[in-house]
Parts: C-alpha cells; structure tokens; sequence
C-alpha cells in the first residue's frame, strides 16, 4: 500500500486509470461484449481527438496555475474563421495559419489581461467565452458557410490502420500528446511550467519568466482548442457557430479526473488524456448498457467531484508516507 501511494504522488493520473479500467470492464459485462468490439472502440477512438485535444490544453494550463472557460468558443471561432477566408478565395494552408493565428491571438488577449491587471484567469476567460462566441456568430451571419469542395479533408478525416480502426485525426492527436508531455516532462519549459504553477514567488525568484510562461501556456490552450474545432468542422463538414458548447467544463472535468491540481503544479497530459476517455467511457457505456442517458451529467460530475475529493486524501497520505521515509 505505501508503494502505491508513493507512486502516486509521482504519477496523479494512477487513480483516473484505476478507475478507466474498472468502469471498462463494467460496460463490457453490462453491454454483453458489445462495449470493445472494433465498430464501437472505432467509433469512441473517431471524436476522442476533439475532446482530448481540448483537455491537453486545459490541463496544461491548469499546471501552470490558470483556467481557460474559453476553450469552448475559440473551438467554434477557429473553424469558422478558416471557413469564412475560403470561401473568400483563401486557400487551406494559408485559411488554417490564419485560424490559429487568431486562437494564438486569443490566447494572448486572456493571458496578458490575467497577469497585467492580477485578475483570476476565471473571470477574464469567462467575459471572452462570450467574446469569441459571439464573434462566431457574427461573421457567420448565423449560418453556417458551404466549405469547399476541394478540401484534403483525408490528411484529417480518413480512416487508417488494421481493419480502418483509427481516423487520421486520431494520428494527429497521438502526436500532439506526445510532443506535449515529452515538452512537459523532459524540456526546462516544461519545468518553468509546473514551478510556476506550484509556487509562483519561489519560482520567480529563480528567475523563471512566469508571466510569459502563463501567457505561452494560455496560447497552447487556445490553438489547440482552434486545432480541435477544425477536426470537428472537417468531420462534420460544416462549421456550425453552436459546436463546441460546454465543451470548457467537460475539459475542466478531464484534467481534473486525470489528477491535475486546481492549485496547479500538478498534472500530466497522459492524465488529461485518461480524463477525457473516462467521459467518452461513459457516455458511449451508459447508451450500451441501455441507462437513460440523461445520467450521463450527473455521472460526469460525481465523478469530478470523487476525483477531486481522492486525489487530495491520496496526496495527503503519499505526501505522509514521504515525510516517514
């Protein structure tokens, strides 16, 4: 036991993957074997990407201290943004460089005005939440605009790998996953991040930037939230202003279930990733297993309450067994 909660305090995402593993094997006895056959795994694995790449961006952000309540409407302004200059001739590559130009611009906007003015991230995320919003449905008229028909919607959308298991976006996802939590875990940006959210005046007497690197971290969250939102468009194939509603708190409810801290310092990406096919968990079992699906809220938020709830009793009898040692 004093093992397991030693290495706890060193991975926080062991519980959210106790937990993924338990309800896993539930939904498959309850379904009668349905839960993991390759059409309903195709299926979770085929809109994972869109949530987890939110969560990612959350998660990290949440390590450095922060909250972002924006990540749901920059999912909408992204796609809409793109799909807004093609139809005025903007070809994809250029469309794209532009959407995330205007999430890394959103991004800063939040970060900047958090740490300028020392106002809680809450309050200036939640005002853009609004903001973003509601510019989505300004430049799109309230309708959604007819993307092109040329698009190489197949670089995101087309299915790959043994028995066409995989979409491309779910590549897409897997190397951004990567590419994040080795930045997190091996680079000093990675540390600055994590000392920064853990104790902000000892990291800053260390000499750590900590204001550009809340400002670097608020921009990841956005252009990664925009990113979402262009695989959604492209796989629905059309840019509705409404997509990504309610999609922050989801996000908030990963990271958390995957064992980052709302105090920050805490978290990993794999946890954020861990959170958000809990959900997806959930919400596929719960149809399977023939439960109303109106369930599906408030198993999302006893669950963010539990985790939040284990994760400190967890932290406080590792952080015990520590100071034993």
């Amino acid at each position: 036991m004093k093992r397991l909660f030693k290495t706890y305090l060193e991975k926080p995402e062991l519980a959210g993957l106790i937990l993924l593993v338990l309800l896993i094997v539930l939904f498959q006895i309850r379904s009668h074997g349905v839960f993991l056959n390759q059409d309903n795994l195709r299926g979770i694995l085929g809109i994972l990407p869109e949530a987890g790449l939110v969560a990612i961006g959350v998660t990290i952000l949440m390590i450095s201290g922060e909250f972002d309540l924006s990540v749901g409407s920059v999912f909408a302004l992204m796609p809409m943004t793109m799909a807004i200059l093609m139809v005025h001739g903007a070809p994809f590559p250029l469309a794209l460089l532009a959407g995330l130009l205007v999430c890394a611009v959103v991004g800063f906007v939040n970060g900047y005005i958090t740490i300028r003015f020392a106002i809680p991230s809450f309050i200036t995320t939640l005002g853009m939440l609004f903001m973003a919003r509601s510019l989505t449905v300004v430049v799109s008229g309230g309708f959604p605009p007819l993307l092109p028909a040329d698009l190489p919607t197949w670089l995101f959308t087309s299915f790959v790998g043994p028995g066409n298991m995989f979409r491309m976006s779910f590549l897409w996802f897997a190397g951004i996953a990567v590419l994040t939590s080795l930045m997190l875990s091996r680079t000093n940006f990675g540390n600055w991040i994590k000392a920064t959210g853990g104790f902000l005046p000892a990291a800053a007497s260390m000499g750590i930037p900590t204001a550009r690197v809340k400002i670097v971290c608020f921009m990841l969250c956005s252009m990664l939230s925009g990113f979402a939102g262009m695989l959604q468009v492209l796989r629905l194939g059309s840019p509705l202003p409404s997509i990504g509603e309610g999609m922050e708190l989801q996000a908030v409810a990963s990271a958390v279930i995957g064992g980052a801290s709302l105090a920050g310092g805490i978290g990993t990406v794999m946890g954020g990733i861990i959170g958000t096919t809990l959900i997806r968990v959930i919400d596929n079992g719960l149809v399977l297993s023939h439960v109303d699906a109106n369930w599906f809220k408030f198993a999302i938020g006893f669950l963010t309450i539990f985790a939040v709830v284990a994760n400190a009793w967890m932290r406080k009898r590792a952080k015990a067994i520590k100071m034993e040692g």
